[in-house]
C-alpha cells in the first residue's frame, strides 16, 4: 500500500487551545498558534494610520479575536464555536465583556504570541 493510504488513519495537527474563564463564569477558549501570514495580517492591522489610530486599536482586538477565539460559552449556555457566531457576539457584547476579552486577549499574547505587540 502506497503512502497516501497509510496517512488516512492519521490525525490532523491541531493548535493547542488556552481556555480563560471570567469572574462572571463564562469561558473563552482561545487558539494557540497563529500563521505567518495571520501574524503579517495582524501587524498591517494594528499598524493602522496614523490619523485613527483609536480605530487601529479597535480593529485589532477584534482581528485577533476572530483569529484565536476557538469557543466562548457565555453564563453557562452551550459554548458558541462557528466563526461568524462568535464574531457577532463579540460585537454586541457589553463594555464589561469587551474589556475582559481584550485583557484575555493581552495575556494571551504575552504568553504564546510575545513577538506581536498587543492592543
Amino acid at each position: 500500500m502506497g503512502k497516501r493510504g497509510r496517512r488516512r488513519g492519521a490525525e490532523a495537527l491541531s493548535a493547542p487551545e488556552s481556555a480563560y474563564t471570567s469572574p462572571g463564569g463564562d469561558v473563552l477558549v482561545l487558539r494557540g498558534a497563529m500563521s505567518p501570514a495571520t501574524r503579517r495580517a495582524y501587524a498591517e492591522v494594528a499598524g493602522g494610520s496614523p490619523l485613527s489610530r483609536e480605530d487601529a486599536w479597535q480593529r485589532a482586538v477584534e482581528f485577533l479575536f476572530e483569529r484565536l477565539a476557538v469557543r466562548w460559552e457565555i453564563a453557562g449556555t452551550d459554548p458558541i464555536t462557528k466563526q461568524k457566531e462568535l464574531l457577532g457576539r463579540f460585537r454586541f457584547a457589553s463594555p464589561d465583556e469587551r474589556r475582559w476579552i481584550r485583557d484575555v486577549l493581552r495575556e494571551h499574547l504575552t504568553e504564546h504570541f510575545p513577538d506581536l505587540e498587543a492592543p
